[in-house]
């Protein structure tokens, strides 16, 4: 037989379906040559993967074993420290009017154009760490921080590099239209966006993005962006409806968007726009918690993706924390917050191979918590429960 290894006697195993969850008391889950084997009871899974022969054993009684996370919007590649705008924000200014005095992605912008690669690589590894150790096996890194073909290909190497050297699965995104560079119109930047950017990042991306949102881009601006991005062979994504609802949540339906990100501001509209167009929403509950607004409503959507959207200005790496904000604040039960932050996440970055389900044939991705209920885990808001993180079977993490 092949070398297994079997996790087993799992307190609760947190198997997630086509359409919900399963939550098996006395669980097990075996995984050989990186992909799921069996899951289910330990009775079942050991009578065919006993954990006397297997290549590694690993009991988990009285614990909580799940999917890795699936973190399916960060900018986690970025250089410069954005600390005071907290400060700022504090004492009551708003994002627009930080940005307006030269904060915000500006800011980040020419710290990012100085630069080196293997500057941004150093602290892209380090931001994967964080994220590993809280959960994390795959995660979406968007670029955006350089606007111009230089800088933004700078970041989309830093990202191609870093994924080479980490265990995290990184699925990179181009994000050239994150906002518009100073001494430039905003037609005229969508055009270098379109014929200098894209044809010149097209090989180190899989997803284009666009800020789409007034004062940065227009929906038909970022129709434009989109849809080149399409040609070059980028599947679409859109931040949608964040502070003002103009349309991206439609126009993410309308040209078929993989996801819509976002959605503070979005409607029922919105919603069944979505859903008939097999758009994934995802909610940022971390962003709400920075802005200080109130958070998205996913009763609006059948299902939803969370994610950190780990950025200089919403700072946290923790699909975690991003569990218990999604509880507190959007008031979803566990296992719902638990199974958007897995299965419903991979959906958002177009993952069809079970990432996120510990099902048969998935990757083997698994969390070993150390609470005994799922319901524990966002119950225990502001510590991690993290024991142990395994990537295609091997341990990869240990607290």
């Amino acid at each position: 037989m092949t070398e297994y290894t079997v996790i087993h006697d799992a307190g609760e195993l947190l198997k997630l379906t086509e359409s919900g969850v399963d939550r098996i008391e006395d669980g097990a889950v075996a995984i050989s040559e990186g992909s799921i084997v069996a899951s289910g009871s330990s009775d079942d899974v050991t009578r065919e993967f006993p954990a006397e022969n297997a290549a590694g054993a690993i009991d988990a009684s009285g614990k909580v074993v799940l999917p890795g996370f699936v973190d399916s919007h960060t900018h986690a590649v970025f250089s410069g420290d954005r600390s005071g705008e907290f400060t700022a924000k504090l004492e009551g200014k708003t994002y627009q009017e930080i940005r307006d005095e030269g904060g915000g992605i500006l800011r980040t912008v020419e710290a990012v154009r100085e630069a080196s690669t293997s500057e941004l690589v150093k602290l892209l590894l380090a931001r994967l760490d964080q994220m590993l150790a809280h959960g994390t096996t795959t995660a979406e890194v968007k670029s955006g921080y350089g606007l111009t073909v230089e800088a933004e290909r700078k970041l989309l190497e830093a990202i191609d590099v870093a994924a080479s050297r980490h265990p995290i699965d990184v699925v990179p995104t181009f994000m050239g239209a994150h906002d518009v560079p100073e001494g430039s119109s905003t037609d005229e930047y969508v055009d270098e966006v379109i014929d200098t950017q894209l044809p010149a990042v097209d090989d180190l991306a899989e997803f284009c993005d666009v800020f789409c949102e007034a004062g940065v881009f227009t929906t038909e601006q970022s129709r434009r962006v989109l849809e080149a991005g399409a040609d070059t062979g980028l599947t679409p994504k859109i931040h949608a409806e964040e502070f003002e609802r103009i349309g991206g949540a439609q126009l993410a339906a309308d040209i078929g968007a993989a996801s819509a990100d976002h959605l503070l501001q979005a409607t029922a509209e919105d919603a069944d726009a979505l859903a008939a167009a097999d758009v994934t929403p995802v909610l940022l509950p971390g962003t709400a918690f920075t802005l200080d607004t109130e958070y998205a409503d996913p009763t609006l959507f059948d299902e939803v993706a969370i994610a950190t959207d780990f950025n200089p200005n919403c700072h946290s790496m923790s699909m975690e924390f991003a569990v218990d904000l999604a509880c507190h604040g959007m008031r979803m039960v566990p296992e719902q917050a638990l199974r958007s932050a897995t299965a419903v996440a991979a959906q958002a970055l177009n993952r069809t191979d079970g990432t996120g389900t510990l099902q048969v044939g998935a990757p083997g991705d698994v969390i070993i918590s150390s609470v005994s209920s799922v319901d524990e885990i966002p119950y225990n808001f502001g510590i991690s429960t993290i024991e142990a993180v395994l990537k295609d079977g091997d341990v990869v993490y240990h607290d």
